[in-house]
């Protein structure tokens, strides 16, 4: 896999750019002036990441691995040590399949009834492969999602789910926040 350079990645705009960044050049970019990361942050192959008025935040230490999607008119924030596994979707706009407005980005918005809200993915929350994150879902800190999941309601901290919709099925270890806490104690003797 092949990064952007940081001058490559100062040429598309971010709004901002943390250390020890890596962007896959294969990776699409939309909107990058809207898109914060953060440090450490690595995006892979095949993402798109397309930013609308609400932005994207991506904080330090996330990992948002080959083909996942981020994509919105309203704010996506996925806070430190959030990771996306392969094929990920998240969404901050959808279309209403009611039937009650047409569909898609080539008609007219005043003939489409599309809902925006804003995603927040906590820290330390990890979404298994193929998962759907729907718009205004918050995922609260520690929580993690199996694989081939449709979220469409916020979910509790520090919490297993899985499943279509996604359900609780168990709980996860607080242990990882001591783990943090060494990592940064590390990084600040460095």
């Amino acid at each position: 896999m092949a990064f952007l350079s940081r001058q490559a990645l100062r040429r598309l705009g971010f709004a901002d750019i943390g250390a020890d960044v890596l962007v896959s050049d294969k990776a699409s970019i939309h909107g990058a002036p809207r898109i914060a990361l953060g440090d450490r942050v690595r995006i892979d192959d095949f993402c798109v990441l397309s930013a609308g008025e609400g932005g994207i935040s991506i904080g330090s230490y996330v990992h948002v691995a080959c083909q996942c999607t981020l994509i919105g008119k309203a704010r996506i924030e996925l806070e430190d040590f959030s990771n996306l596994s392969g094929r990920v979707a998240v969404y901050s706009s959808t279309d209403d399949f009611s039937g009650a407005g047409m569909t898609n980005p080539t008609v007219p918005l005043e003939y489409r009834r599309v809902t925006d809200a804003p995603v927040r993915i906590g820290r330390h929350v990890v979404i298994g492969t193929g998962t759907v994150v729907l718009p205004g879902v918050t995922i609260g800190e520690g929580a993690a999602v199996g694989a081939l999941s449709l979220v469409k309601k916020s979910l509790e901290p520090f919490t297993l789910y899985a499943g279509i919709p996604a359900r609780r099925i168990g709980a996860r270890s607080r242990a990882l926040l001591d783990l943090e806490a060494k990592l940064r104690a590390r990084s600040s003797e460095a």
